[in-house]
């Protein structure tokens, strides 16, 4: 199971709680929501004490899982669940749910039960029907389940009284098994034998009239034929005697009659060959994640009064699921980007990083997302990232600008304490000066080519601060010199001429014209 985490053993997926409400367990949620795979989801249904559990635990290749009981007393309460690896479809995760038996007198709670079945149908892709004996009216009226369906459960979210909803059922209910246990006849009509398959349907029959026992006798067929397009029937012999089918969870396959196991492993291949993946209307394949929200949606439909309606299930799916698809596209460009984007850098290698990773980040939603048909998630997300790419490109000027000036004071410390301290104040300290400043400029170039443009223009405001104050060095000196020397100029002063033509035309830019100007007066 993709993401998933293999089960030993079945969990209780929905249970009624302490108020007698119905509940999804978080445990079986967490489990559903690790698989990021289709499920093929078989539900089994029936009334207690007729064998449902044991064909469930045969689907998962055990002898034991699901709960069988050996007493009158019903075993599995609420919804149970088997998440187990597809024997035959790799990619795909068969779930297997076995549900709470049907009829109990001891709960007398007739709509617990029809909500049971309701959600039985509504999350499975293959509804298994259990029975014991034979089908006949006696079984079909105590399938009534299925005659109020139309009751509980509605297709559209906005149903006209008159319309026939035998078509929306028929297209999005599942397939439809009846699996008949201890069935002793001999399969034919008349003296001609027949299939299991044209046992059902012979027993599915309407019969003609319109008189109100006419009408009793038909409903159920008529809701079998109608809702459930894909029948298929089974009949299992009795799988052991009396004695031992009290200790069925011991037995192992030679203590089994051999027609019950050659039935019982058809049965189980069918169902791994023909149930189809679980989808919702318009065709959609989910996938567990899904499951688990449809069946919160559904409990919660349920716990609040209201009929569970397909349309509206759909629509709060793809809300669950596209809110998760986003902040988890989201997460996961965060997290690309915190490893990828080492700051600082180039903006243009950002960027690229920046592209790249959106568009993994984009494919992450579509894998996720559910019915995003006008792509206003996908659009949200990408508004998101992009405010997040923003804010990296701020974060990495930042960073880019405080890298470069730690470069700058680290390379020009000793030019700077140089000129503070007036160490270039003297014959040839130009030349001096003009040499070490040439040298730790490309220095520094050299160390900032990755960062950011204002890296020049941070040079230049050092330069332009160390003229500053080389040009008030000079000013100060040369108000000492004019009160000692006031007709003619000395070396000293022309020299302090040279340095002050210096700062105003080299430091700023680095102009040529300035150094071939100041040049001429240290030759």
């Amino acid at each position: 199971m993709a993401c998933g985490r293999l089960m030993s053993a079945p969990v209780c997926l929905i249970e009624n709680d302490e108020k007698g409400m119905l509940h999804v367990r978080k445990e079986a949620k967490d489990i559903l929501d690790g698989i990021t795979e289709p499920v093929v989801v078989v539900s089994v249904v029936g009334l207690y004490r007729t064998g449902k559990s044991y064909l469930m635990n045969r689907l998962a290749g055990q002898q034991s899982g699901f709960a069988l009981g050996s007493t009158i007393e019903s075993k599995t309460k609420g919804i149970w669940m088997w998440c187990v690896p597809h024997p035959y479809e790799e990619g795909q995760t068969l779930v297997l749910l076995d549900t709470e038996g049907l009829g109990d007198v001891r709960k007398g709670d007739e709509k617990h039960d029809t909500w049971i079945f309701c959600l039985a149908v509504l999350l499975s892709s293959t509804l298994v029907y259990n029975s014991l004996g034979v089908i006949d009216n006696t079984a079909l009226e105590k399938l009534h389940y299925v005659t109020e369906l139309t009751e509980n459960i509605r297709v559209k979210a906005e149903e006209s009284q008159d319309e026939d909803k035998s078509a929306d059922f028929m297209r999005v209910f599942p397939s439809f098994v009846w699996a008949v246990r201890d069935f002793t006849l001999e399969l034919k009509i008349g003296n001609e034998p027949i299939t299991s398959d044209e046992y059902l349907e012979s027993a599915l029959t309407l019969k003609s009239g319109c008189s109100p026992q006419t009408e009793q006798y038909n409903l159920p067929r008529r809701c079998l034929r109608h809702f459930f397009v894909v029948r298929k029937c089974f009949v299992f012999p009795r799988p052991a005697s009396t004695q031992n089918m009290r200790r069925m969870e011991e037995l192992t396959e030679k203590d089994l009659d051999s027609e019950f196991l050659e039935q019982a492993n058809i049965f189980c291949h069918y169902i791994y060959e023909c149930a189809d993946p679980k989808t919702v209307s318009g065709g959609r394949v989910i996938t567990g994640t899904a499951l688990g929200n449809l069946a919160e949606v559904y409990v919660e439909a349920i716990r609040s009064g209201k009929i569970p309606c397909l349309e509206n299930a759909v629509v709060s799916l793809a809300k669950i699921q596209n809110v998760r698809a986003v902040d988890e596209a989201l997460q996961f460009y965060m997290i690309e980007m915190l490893k990828m984007a080492l700051l600082p850098m180039r903006p243009e290698e950002l960027s690229d990083i920046h592209t790249d990773v959106e568009k993994k980040a984009i494919e992450v939603f579509i894998t996720m997302s559910f019915n995003d048909n006008d792509q206003i998630y996908q659009r949200e997300l990408i508004g998101k990232i992009h405010d997040e790419y923003q804010q990296l490109c701020q974060q990495n000027q930042e960073e880019s600008i405080k890298h470069c000036k730690a470069v700058l004071h680290e390379v020009f410390d000793t030019l700077e304490k140089g000129v503070f301290d007036g160490s270039y104040l003297k014959s040839g300290g130009y030349r001096q000066y003009r040499d070490m400043l040439g040298h730790l400029t490309n220095d520094y170039r050299a160390r900032t080519r990755s960062q950011i443009m204002e890296k020049d223009a941070l040079l230049q405001k050092n330069l332009q601060e160390q003229a500053s104050h080389m040009q008030r060095q000079i000013d100060s000196l040369r108000s000492e010199m004019n009160k000692e020397e006031k007709s003619k100029p000395s070396t000293v002063s022309r020299i302090m001429d040279g340095i002050g033509a210096t700062t105003e035309l080299i430091l700023p830019g680095f102009v040529s014209r300035g150094l071939s100007t100041v040049s001429k007066w240290f030759k």
